[in-house]
């Protein structure tokens, strides 16, 4: 055995010595204090009674010998705790507990008798006593009440300090590339990248394929009526979190109680209801949603046995303007290449309605999706002793999606199947030792971007096609919104993913220490099978390179050499946590953590990476990489001081190290387009070109090995961690309002650094310390870094990143009229990059960059949005109780409700398309020069063509006076900030409470205005609007001296990053 196998042989019993299975992650809450007499000092051997009012199950146990006592993993819910002792009379309060809470509940008792009548005192203020960790949760009446664009809750994360929503995420008409980095919305919190972020369901972690937020193919996570509430934990999570570096989204199901409840509803939204949206015309596009469903919970036994249940439909038919660059009609008319003349009746026409001028123009159509979604979740809960309970859940949701492409050619459908099943016993063994065991599975079967159908009939026509029996190819051309091609030739993707996930989690009370300890292990694969452009992709370097049919290359993937990918991986985990209550005013939250994955493995062996970028052939087999988790020893240290002695006021900090596990989603893309077992080829060869031979062409992708894709992973990456820590203040202001503010900070130290082409040529530095490729008589004159090999979408783990935020929020909580919460973030997370499953990972990413030197790309990170604020309330209008009858039916039951965001641009990068230096990559980006002092944004862009880039910031390297298309420009990444972003949405509800029926019975009328000022807020331009340039003509022109910009630089189009005003009405019947 060598010394490895044995490093992790002695981990693994360490972990196993620990406790007998995973990671704890509890969905349930704890309560804690200590039990004193009126002088303050502790009474030993109290006896302390928790019931739950909804179930009636109650937890009994006794203070210790310092009169302390701690409660474990409780059910969310409403509680009632009594407390008795010899010689003093007893004493209670009713709580609430929320997911993962941990609330410090210190008790003082009178002196009397046991036999006293209690006395029920005030509910406990609601500040944090007890944890270091920066969390907020969203209860159940927020999820239910607020007005949800989608009945999607995870939406609801949104609303907490520190949680940017990523809104340039790629769009669903987008090919394969939505599907390939995650369907769900995705989030930064604290800056982290949405792919680290843990979502938990019942304890389970449920994200997806792509390490990504859970979510149906329409990006939605149905089940508001199913989940009773969740909590969203910031920074400094405690030593029993795993598998995260970002942020914790801990929801827990609904649970059947002692009494039938439930409900039945029907939401309803059309178009005829409408506003238009900014880039409608005269017609607003037909829209039509169905959404329904029920959900019921009760006893099956009586204060044993319980039972909920939980079903959801969508029916969907949503059509949206969208607006494209296609090719001008008098470059159409320039065009007199046979093949092309063949070819160009597949692109849309433009039909512009303003002058044309130059080669571009636009074309405006309605675009449609369909949906149809089913959800269920059902939840069984029984209690076996007074010692054991146990609960199982089971989720699934099936989403079928159809929409036509980005150009309105083809149609492409995608379908997303999803289940998830918990089960967990819980044992007392004693009242101050407790256990958990808990078993989860999350699978998910994806269908990602497949042909459908031929909206051009020429999409289904293979005489067009390259490759022998398909279709026509794609074609990118600087400018232009990607034409995809025939039908069938986008990527296609299919993912099987399934983690099998055990956890064992002990909570043991020693004197003032709360101590928990766990181990955890899962079990991860996921079998993928992934078709790249199989009727080919060229690239050109301009509109005129285009109308001539000069290429500069071909891609294609060769459908011949289909095969599969099989992925294993397995992880496991340790912890330890002591939560000390060090005085009854100081709690020290101590812990450590090991966390370590084995190195991604394929069950036939068919794994290919390059050990070096410049290898002629690739190393083939086990192992990918080395092994860097092997010492992720994780400690986590913070306190939490009570300066006043009053509960009403708390300072907290803490630091940790969080590490960033190597999991699939890093390797899925790189595993299963690599040669030589997948072959996608590529060709710059001058006579493959748009009407070639298919023989021929076949024939130069497959017999020059030196054209096939390839992928490079560092072979010894160093350990990828984030440090994270956090300085706060938190205090009650006046009965149930509370304020907190904290400095939240971090720092990532070797970070994923992702690019699709690292074949690329590389430059020299210049004396000014500029970068210059080579050239020779007025052309590009360098070799590619790897002549061996095609395009090397390539890993590294050289990036890092640093956030620094000031979080704020204030809550509160009125009786039962007024529910409100406001939170307010300032803060900026930067990085070298932001892409892990594939290079471009958001809308504004730059696919390719420059990996020779990362200092270059140092900047704002992709999803980096400085200041966000989000409020939101609940306000039940008050009853008049001196009214009757009719009037009573009108004057009462009026409930409101709100969601206001607003928050900075997201950045986005200035580019020049074309391969102006030679770089003779896929991703061939080049930059332009940076004006100092000159604002780079248009702010009158509304009044001039959206125009949204100031273009003369920008001037094309070397300067418009000498012009040099080999010198990379100054300009930095992520330095121009998008359009902010503002929306409100309201709701106004008329309950109708039937007290003939039952106390509970309740007849809802809604109604939910989304975007309620029709306020457009546009996205930042895409890849193709970013480019201020195309590649001029090389050799430049004698005489030369400037070069001009394209007439679509900088401009912003369809689609809005959210709808116009919409009404949706419903009803909802609650008993």
């Amino acid at each position: 055995m060598n010394m490895k196998s044995l490093h992790v042989v002695l981990i693994l019993s360490l972990c196993l010595a620990l406790s007998p299975a995973l990671r704890a992650q509890v969905a349930g809450g704890t309560i804690a204090g200590s039990v004193t007499d009126q002088a303050g000092a502790f009474i030993p051997k109290a006896k302390v009674s928790i019931t739950n009012l909804s179930t009636n199950v109650t937890a009994i146990v006794v203070a210790n010998q310092e009169g302390f006592y701690t409660v474990p993993n409780l059910l969310p819910g409403n509680y009632l705790i009594k407390v008795s002792a010899v010689g003093f009379a007893p004493k209670g309060t009713n709580f609430t507990l929320s997911v993962g809470d941990q609330i410090s509940l210190p008790l003082s008792l009178n002196v009397g008798t046991v036999d006293q009548k209690i006395e029920i005192i005030d509910t406990p203020p609601s500040v944090e006593l007890s944890s270091s960790a920066l969390s907020a949760v969203v209860t159940g009446a927020a999820i239910r009440d607020l007005p949800l664009n989608g009945r999607s809750w995870t939406d609801l994360a949104a609303l907490q300090p520190g949680v940017a929503t990523v809104s340039t995420q790629i769009g669903f008409d987008q090919g394969a590339g939505r599907g390939n980095r995650g369907f769900g919305a995705q989030i930064s919190i604290s800056g982290g990248r949405p792919s680290q972020n843990n979502y938990r369901l019942d304890g389970i972690s449920i994200n997806d394929y792509a390490n990504s937020g859970p979510g149906s193919v329409i990006g939605t996570n149905l089940g508001v009526d199913a989940i009773g509430e969740f909590s969203v934990i910031t920074s400094n999570y405690s030593a029993e979190y795993g598998r995260t570096s970002g942020g914790v989204i801990n929801a827990v199901t609904k649970n059947g109680t002692n009494q039938l409840h439930g409900n039945g509803y029907g939401f309803f939204r059309n178009s005829a209801l409408d506003a238009r949206n900014y880039f409608d015309g005269a017609v607003i596009p037909p829209f039509s949603r169905k959404q329904y469903g029920g959900s019921a919970g009760g006893p099956i036994f009586r204060n044993r046995t319980f039972f909920f249940g939980d079903f959801e439909a969508i029916q969907q038919a949503l059509s949206n303007t969208a607006t494209v660059h296609v090719l001008s009609n008098a470059a159409r008319a320039r065009i007199t290449d046979p093949g092309l003349l063949k070819y160009i009746p597949l692109m849309p026409v433009s039909n512009q309605t303003t002058a044309q001028t130059g080669d571009l123009a636009t074309y405006t159509f309605i675009k449609q999706e369909l949906v149809t979604e089913n959800f269920f979740t059902t939840r069984i809960d029984h209690k076996i002793s007074t010692k054991d309970s146990i609960f199982g859940t089971y989720l699934f949701d099936n989403t079928p999606f159809t929409i036509g492409d980005a150009q309105n050619i083809t149609t492409v459908s995608s379908k997303t199947r999803r289940q998830d099943l918990i089960l967990e016993e819980n044992h007392i063994f004693s009242p101050n030792f407790i256990n958990t065991v808990r078993f989860g599975l999350n699978r998910q079967n994806i269908a990602n971007n497949i042909g459908a159908s031929a909206i051009n009939p020429l999409a289904s026509d293979t005489s067009l096609g390259l490759i022998p029996g398909r279709t026509a190819p794609g074609i990118n051309v600087p400018g232009i919104d990607r034409i995809v091609g025939g039908v069938g030739s986008s990527p296609a993707y299919l993912f099987r993913f399934t983690t099998f996930q055990g956890y064992d989690d002990a909570f043991l009370t020693l004197g003032k220490h709360t101590i928990k300890f766990g181990a955890a292990f899962e079990r991860l694969q996921n079998n993928i099978l992934a078709l790249s452009n199989p009727n080919g992709l060229f690239k050109y370097g301009s509109t005129a390179g285009f109308t001539s049919n000069t290429p500069k290359n071909l891609t294609a993937g060769i459908a011949s050499t289909l095969t599969p990918r099989n992925l294993r991986q397995f992880l496991v985990g340790g912890y330890v946590q002591d939560d000390w209550h060090f005085t009854q005013r100081l709690t020290l939250n101590l812990g450590l953590r090991y966390e370590m994955i084995n190195v991604p493995t394929e069950v036939a062996g068919k794994l290919s990476a390059l050990q070096q970028v410049t290898d002629a052939t690739p190393h083939l087999g086990n192992p990918y990489f080395s092994n860097p988790t092997y010492k992720n020893f994780e400690p986590r240290a913070g306190f939490v001081y009570d300066p006043f002695k009053d509960h009403k006021t708390s300072v907290r900090a803490g630091f940790g190290l969080y590490d960033v596990l190597p999991l699939l989603y890093q390797f899925e893309i790189l595993s299963v387009l690599t040669a030589p077992y997948f072959e996608a080829g590529t060709t710059t060869n001058p006579a493959v070109k748009i009407g070639a031979d298919p023989n021929f062409v076949q024939q130069q992708l497959t017999t020059t090995p030196s054209g096939l894709g390839q992928a490079y992973i560092d072979p010894h990456p160093a350990r990828n961690y984030v440090m994270e820590w956090n300085f706060g203040l938190q205090h009650e202001i006046a009965r149930d309002i509370t304020f907190s503010a904290s400095y939240v900070g971090s720092r990532g130290v070797h970070q994923p650094f992702r690019v699709e082409d690292a074949n690329v040529v590389l430059p020299t530095r210049t004396a000014q310390g500029g970068y210059l490729w080579p050239s020779a008589g007025g052309k590009p004159s360098g070799t590619q870094v790897n002549p061996n090999a095609g395009d090397i979408r390539a890993l590294w783990w050289f990036a890092k990143s640093s956030y620094n935020a000031l979080a704020t929020d204030i809550t509160a909580r009125v009786k039962q009229n007024l529910q409100l919460k406001a939170s307010f973030t300032y803060g900026k997370s930067l990085d070298n990059n932001s892409a892990t499953i594939a290079g471009d990972a958001f809308g504004n990413s730059v696919p390719s960059l420059d990996w020779f030197a990362p200092s270059l790309s140092y900047g704002r990170s992709d999803f980096d949005i400085g200041k966000i604020f989000a409020l939101s309330a609940i306000f039940n209008l008050p009853e008049d109780k001196n009214v009757q009858g009719l009037t009573a039916i009108a004057r009462n039951g009026w409930q409101l409700g709100g969601i206001y965001k607003q928050s900075s641009g997201t950045p986005f990068t200035p580019l020049i398309g074309g391969d102006p230096l030679g770089k003779l990559g896929t991703d061939p980006w080049d930059y332009p020069d940076r004006t100092p002092g000159c604002d780079p944004v248009n702010h009158s862009f509304k009044t001039s063509g959206l125009n949204y880039v100031n273009v003369a910031c920008f001037p094309f390297p070397g300067g418009q006076g000498t012009p040099n298309p080999y010198l990379r420009g100054n300009a930095s990444r992520n330095i121009i900030t998008g359009p902010g972003f503002a929306n409100l949405d309201v709701s106004l509800f008329k309950n109708n409470a039937i007290r003939k029926i039952s106390d509970e019975f309740n007849v809802q009328f809604r109604v939910e205005y989304f975007n309620v000022l029709n306020h457009t807020n546009f996205t930042p331009p895409n890849n193709n609007d970013q480019q201020i340039y195309s590649a001029p003509a090389v050799p430049l022109a004698t005489g030369t001296t400037t070069i001009a910009p394209l007439s679509t630089a900088g401009v912003l189009t369809s689609p809005t990053a959210n709808s116009s005003r919409q009404l949706q009405l419903a009803v909802k019947v609650v008993f």
